[in-house]
């Protein structure tokens, strides 16, 4: 009979090597990384049935007391709970960060599909693409939030706008690529139509590339919203976020490092799982890291 397994060779099959279709293989640092993420959408999504306080309930008598069995991480200046702001404000980051992600794929898919198949369109959409990106994303959701006033919506257009176009190139270069195949030409041969010429054909080529790229774009407007709100032009402080938070915090930082601690945690931990998971993801669908691996 078979010996079972001790439990050192179980740990070293859960956070070692696990094998994966085509050869692929995850080690540590992967498998980490996806339940450091998995926690903190949970817990993000299920913020108002498991955070023990309201996060807006002022209390003046519970300023900046520290962790007790009531408040596990004390309270701010306001009285507020930072467990119960820290687990919420995960909710408005980390849906501008997916947000964000998948308008700019979305958009930037169809417009760098049209750019890199028709070489009319090509010269125009790339000029107005590389305008879009010389406007830098702070000075952008500046202006936003002084035409529109802070809002979620006005962080998300200028975190979407300037991710557009890094979006557009990487589809066009694909599309540029993949266009001089013969089982395209042979498409265009028989007659098939450019509508789908560009979704059987051309669309499935570019796949891998935008969903390591969707990660870090997800990633990085996590990030640009935590900035944007730390400098007060991100959402409207009557919202808890991470950068919201921490930028609350930063006048008792010397009377109370915790406030800004947490949520700089938090937000620390998120953007490496999904970084480290984006290059993950790259190293699986990169055909060019799989020839050299074998």
């Amino acid at each position: 009979m078979a010996a079972s397994p001790q439990p050192a060779s179980r740990m070293q099959w859960l956070f070692g090597a696990i094998a994966l279709p085509r050869g692929w293989r995850l080690g540590a640092g992967p498998i980490i990384a996806a339940i450091v993420l998995a926690i903190i959408v949970v817990l993000s999504v299920l913020a108002p049935l498991i955070v023990p306080h309201d996060p807006m309930a002022i209390d003046a008598l519970q300023r900046l007391k520290g962790p007790s069995e009531t408040y596990p991480l004390g309270t701010d200046a306001y009285g507020r709970d930072v467990l119960s702001r820290v687990v919420t404000g995960g909710r408005v980051s980390l849906f501008i960060g997916i947000s964000a992600a998948i308008v700019s794929v979305m958009i930037g898919l169809l417009i760098g599909l049209v750019s890199g198949f028709f070489r009319m369109a090509d010269a125009i959409i790339m000029r107005i693409m590389d305008s879009l990106m010389a406007i830098p994303s702070i000075l952008l959701a500046i202006a936003l939030v002084a035409l529109n006033g802070p809002s979620i919506w006005s962080v998300m257009g200028a975190i979407t706008i300037p991710e557009i176009p890094r979006v557009v190139r990487l589809v066009r270069s694909v599309v540029l690529s993949a266009r001089e195949e013969p089982y395209v030409e042979a498409a265009i041969a028989l007659g098939s139509s450019m509508p789908k010429i560009l979704w059987q054909h051309l669309m499935p080529n570019t796949l891998a590339p935008l969903i390591v790229q969707g990660t870090y774009i997800c990633a990085s407007a996590i990030l640009t919203e935590a900035i944007l709100s730390f400098l007060g032009a991100g959402v409207s402080t009557e919202i808890p976020t991470w950068g919201n938070i921490m930028a609350e915090g930063r006048v008792y930082f010397q009377l109370k490092p915790s406030l800004i601690f947490w949520p700089g945690l938090m937000l620390s931990l998120c953007i490496l799982s999904i970084n480290l998971l984006g290059d993950t993801a790259r190293d699986m669908l990169d055909p060019r890291l799989k020839k050299r691996e074998g």
